[in-house]
């Protein structure tokens, strides 16, 4: 059954680098076809929570009364929808409600030492709680709760805002929500054992723009990873902090250097701050941010133009549903967008563009190797990014599932210079020829190289309440 499904999944449009792409969206499809046609459909609901006031649910189908074919796609639709809600909504404790038998394999697999580890172990220090798998009947399965705020939007008075990626930390000084003076300062934080390391480096990006302010305000920030109430939960910047000193001396890092500057102080994940910025700039609602960079992140403004609690760490959302895909080097997952969507996607595909590069070239410096190549009509190049937008055009119908998408901003170095536009030529291909539904709904936008560093950076400003 697997491979059958796998056959009939295969992409309309081929990405040239990635001959052997099963999109998400597509794979699932050709499943629910598979169990409608059986007549032994039964539904399925599954509930991911991150609080009892916090619950999100999506229903689905599954083979009843399968046999072992069956049970195998049974288990992979529900495997890999449990991992892109753990990772676009959250929460530790998933509720599968009908289907005790496949409730019973999952939670084999996210176990201490499931396949699933690194997910179970993540999810439980998010949210300080042991992640746990439990069956019911579909009656008995939860409601789902969906809590929203509104986030930022706060410009008077002398601010500062902060971008931390994984080649360099950006800030900004605002007097009344207007930049009088913005930086970049390159790092390279993500193997750095020693904290300091980090703590230093925020601090002198904080009082770099201060230097330029007649007073500090407030001070609002971004950066990859999870952050709750300001207390580090996850994020790649510090993937080189020994496991046993991330409680002690990573978690309470931006509790400390706001009690050192002694104002207002807000953290959040970068990708919400570029959801903010775009509905901001565009004054619209309904806005997935989506930054192909060091990561890939997320963050999105609901209709209402409120944020909610969802995790958005689209860089660990299955996109690749194919046997063998690459695999995420944190995770050890295979088919995630982090392998598709920023630095180390393009990194992956230079050598099946024929290009050479030195083994031990850093992924931000083999990207300005092949925007070097693009701008030079190299076709080697452009085969890299014409596979990124065939892609990325399926991962969006696969995201338009999960969320009410009306513009999709979509900023980040991969998206830099004519590379950047093959990216979306190619991706808007896809969804006209495939997903007409959503290519007359979703609009595309791209912020100017100004509005990418201010909009970024007046939204980060604009996180705290003075007063």
């Amino acid at each position: 059954m697997l491979t059958k499904i796998n056959n009939a999944a295969k992409c309309g449009m081929i990405p040239e680098l990635d001959k052997d792409f099963i999109p998400a969206v597509l794979w699932d499809r050709e499943f629910k076809k598979e169990v409608n046609a059986s007549g032994r459909a039964k539904e399925v609901a599954i509930a991911v929570e991150r609080t009892e006031e916090s619950v999100s649910v999506i229903r689905t189908i599954v083979f009843d009364k399968a046999d072992a074919g069956e049970m195998a796609a049974n288990v992979r639709h529900v495997e890999r929808l449990v991992k892109g809600l753990l990772w676009m909504r959250g929460g530790y404790k998933i509720t599968i409600a009908g289907a005790p038998e496949v409730a019973e394999k999952i939670a084999e697999i996210y176990s201490e030492k499931g396949e699933r580890a690194f997910d179970y172990a993540m999810m439980g220090r998010i949210y300080s709680n042991k992640m746990q798998i439990i069956a019911c009947d579909l009656a008995d399965a939860p409601a789902a709760k969906e809590p929203t705020k509104p986030l930022g939007r706060h410009l008077e008075g002398c601010r500062i805002g902060f971008d931390l990626g994984g080649s360099d930390r950006k800030c900004a000084a605002l007097i009344d929500g207007k930049v009088v003076f913005s930086e970049e300062v390159p790092w390279d934080p993500y193997f750095e054992s020693d904290v300091n390391y980090h703590k230093d480096g925020i601090n002198d990006t904080l009082k770099r723009a201060a230097a330029k302010l007649p007073r500090v305000d407030a001070i609002g920030g971004s950066s990859a990873g999870v952050y709750v109430n300001n207390r580090v939960r996850l994020a790649s910047l510090f993937r080189g902090i020994p496991e046993d000193q991330f409680e002690g001396k990573v978690k309470d890092l931006f509790l400390e250097i706001a009690k050192e500057w002694n104002v207002p102080f807000e953290v959040v994940n970068d990708g919400e701050v570029t959801a903010l910025a775009g509905s901001m700039e565009l004054n619209s609602n309904s806005v997935l941010g989506i930054s192909m960079g060091t990561s890939v992140a997320g963050g999105y403004v609901n209709p209402e133009g409120n944020i909610t609690d969802w995790l958005n760490e689209l860089a660990f959302v299955p996109v690749d549903y194919r046997e063998g895909a690459p695999a995420d080097e944190w995770s050890g997952d295979l088919g995630c967008a982090v392998q598709y969507f920023c630095q180390q996607g393009v990194a992956r595909l230079v050598p099946e563009a024929g290009i050479s590069l030195p083994k031990d070239m850093k992924f931000p410096e083999q990207l300005k190797e092949v925007q070097k190549l693009m701008e030079q009509g190299d076709s080697r190049a452009e085969k890299i990014y014409n596979s990124i937008g065939v892609c990325f055009g399926y991962t969006i119908a696969r995201w338009c599932e999960f969320y009410s998408i009306e513009k999709l901003l979509i900023l980040g170095r991969v998206t830099t210079g004519k590379g950047g536009d093959i990216i979306l030529a190619k991706a808007g291909e896809v969804l006209k020829k495939e997903f007409p539904e959503y290519a007359d709904k979703v609009e595309f936008c791209i912020p100017d190289e100004k509005n990418r560093r201010h909009g970024q950076a007046v939204a980060a400003g604009s996180l705290p309440v003075i007063g």
